[in-house]
């Protein structure tokens, strides 16, 4: 049986999940944890909630300077590699995560709107 279908709210809320942690886990709090995060079941809401979600990982890496992006351990998000790896490597994945959901996202909403 195939997996079931994902929505664009759900990767919505999955981009918005990753970036406001690792926000938070980088220059916030370093407290947030999943059971913190609101998942969002319907664009309308998914859509504010990842715009707030980049604008919080914006301001983390506008903050980073060189010493801040090859140390290992700058960023404490649990649910990752971050604690073993350089923050130039968590940026790099999170931007990964970034296009392939977001093409996704993409490819799903012109789908959409092909529907009668």
């Amino acid at each position: 049986m195939p997996p079931p279908f994902t929505t664009i709210a759900w990767r919505l809320s999955h981009l918005s999940e990753m970036l406001a942690l690792r926000a938070d886990h980088t220059t916030g709090s370093r407290s947030l944890t999943r059971d913190d995060f609101t998942v969002h079941g319907d664009v309308a809401t998914a859509l504010p909630a990842f715009d707030a979600a980049a604008t919080a990982w914006r301001g983390a890496l506008v903050s980073a300077d060189d010493k801040a992006l090859d140390t290992v351990g700058h960023c404490t998000y649990p649910h990752g590699s971050d604690a073993e790896n350089p923050f130039l490597e968590i940026v790099w994945w999170v931007n990964q995560e970034l296009l392939h959901h977001g093409a996704e996202i993409a490819l799903l909403r012109d789908l959409h709107r092909l529907l009668p």
